[in-house]
């Protein structure tokens, strides 16, 4: 039976394709407080604002590709089980490969009926204001919010339960309630930190990789062929 290796990713996987992570050293995000463009609050106050700050990041992708980190990650299915469970709201995991992906905080390529939260279609173009889903309302970033429930935490959880490795790349895990997942992972899991300036440390199996994505990866490649 082939491994299963659960990745925990975070805004540094896609740092080196050149998108931009969310929040600057003083706690902005592009120049905008955080819930001014990442609430419910935020979007009932000023949803024009809202929606121009998520159409841009949007059209980032477009301008943007997969790093090698990401094709060396879904390179992985070759010989793994792979499940990526990440933080991040890009679709560079899907572009690069990997077929089993989960996003905890929503996904710009996707807008959701301010109505009716299971109400989700693709969506690639700028959203506007007079965008309504089929019962009249408007449409709305597919992007989990400050004060908003995670609804992908339960499948995660359940995923990191059967983890045989675990992976955790460019995230801080800090934020939560992903910062929670690693501890769900059966006890003696190996697990693999990633991460130029790693915030964790003195856990149990623990392998800390102090460099970028793309360095990282080839680093832990290295590592569990020679005990696979």
């Amino acid at each position: 039976m082939r491994k299963h290796i659960v990745v925990l990713t975070g805004a540094g996987m896609s740092a080196e394709s050149g998108i931009k992570t969310f929040r600057d050293a003083d706690g902005l995000w592009e120049g905008h407080d955080v819930m001014e463009v990442a609430s419910p609050q935020g979007f009932a106050k000023n949803p024009e604002l809202v929606l121009d700050f998520y159409n841009q990041r949007r059209r980032q992708l477009f301008e943007v590709q997969p790093n090698k980190a990401h094709f060396d990650l879904a390179a992985l299915e070759q010989d793994f089980e792979v499940t990526v469970v990440t933080q991040n709201v890009d679709d560079l995991h899907e572009r690069s490969g990997s077929t089993n992906v989960v996003h905890l905080h929503g996904e710009l390529l996707k807008a959701r009926s301010s109505y009716n939260e299971k109400d989700i279609q693709k969506w690639t173009t700028d959203l506007v204001l007079g965008d309504l889903c089929k019962k009249g309302y408007q449409m709305r970033p597919h992007i989990v919010w400050f004060g908003e429930a995670v609804p992908m935490i339960e499948k995660a959880v359940t995923i990191c339960e059967t983890a045989d490795i675990l992976l955790i790349i460019g995230t801080s895990m800090q934020v939560y309630p992903a910062a929670s997942l690693m501890h769900y992972v059966p006890e003696n899991t190996s697990t693999y930190f990633i991460d130029p300036k790693p915030s964790i440390g003195g856990h149990k199996n623990l392998t800390v990789i102090e460099k970028t994505a793309t360095e990282g990866m080839k680093d832990f490649i290295s590592l569990i062929y020679k005990t696979k």
